[in-house]
């Protein structure tokens, strides 16, 4: 299960996908998580996934 708060989101999601996924898809799939879920939250919080670097980064 994902943390609730947008900001221990962020930071959980940003370092499973510098340690352990090479895409937010697998990191999803992987999980069982619902990435435009993930996207519309850290959206929320002004942040916004970055393919190139697989990670979240301020808009």
């Amino acid at each position: 299960m994902l943390p609730k708060d947008p900001f221990m989101l962020l930071s959980y999601v940003n370092t499973q996908l510098r340690d352990n996924y090479p895409s937010l898809d697998e990191l999803c799939s992987s999980l069982d998580e619902d990435k435009e879920e993930i996207l519309n939250k850290l959206n929320k919080a002004g942040y916004a996934y970055d393919e190139d670097g697989n990670r979240f980064i301020p808009k």
